[in-house]
């Protein structure tokens, strides 16, 4: 099952998050050189996959996120620590993100289930009860004038 779509999904199919890459291959495709590749798994930045003989596998995404912690290292002059915690931010943005989703789904589902019970609710009262206005709401004014009897 696809976690995001709750489809069930071909696993010969390949997605951005497909190990697919070796090593040499992914430092060609994010511009980089293996050896820092490697330094970059050990640091934790980029996790590839692992094969069962222990050979990195990586996906598009891990060569998309290799080429971001090239740029703000470069670019942006960030160091390593703190390219780290962006990633983690980011990652922790992501899940929130979709915690968000999962709630509000949950929410409008709630929802949608307490106005069917409402309607189920009033659609069995009673239609032979009349309903009770209360009088100080009611807009009409009455004066009592009581009979003056004759003495």
């Amino acid at each position: 099952m696809d976690g995001r779509t709750g489809r069930s999904r071909n696993p010969y199919e390949l997605t951005e998050e497909s190990p697919v890459y070796v090593i040499s291959v992914a430092a060609q495709l994010s511009g980089l050189h293996p050896q820092t590749l490697r330094q970059y798994d050990r640091l934790g930045l980029v996790s590839p996959d692992r094969t069962a003989g222990r050979g990195r596998r990586y996906s598009a995404r891990d060569i998309e996120l290799l080429r971001t912690v090239q740029q703000l290292s470069q670019d942006e002059g960030i160091n390593l620590a703190g390219i780290k915690r962006i990633i983690e931010l980011e990652n922790q943005v992501a899940a929130l993100q979709q915690r968000v989703v999962e709630l509000s789904t949950a929410v409008d589902g709630a929802a949608a289930a307490m106005q069917q019970r409402e309607a189920q609710v009033h659609a069995s009262y009673r239609r032979d009860l009349v309903p009770y206005q209360d009088a100080q709401r009611a807009s009409a004014l009455v004066v009592w004038r009581p009979n003056k009897r004759p003495e």
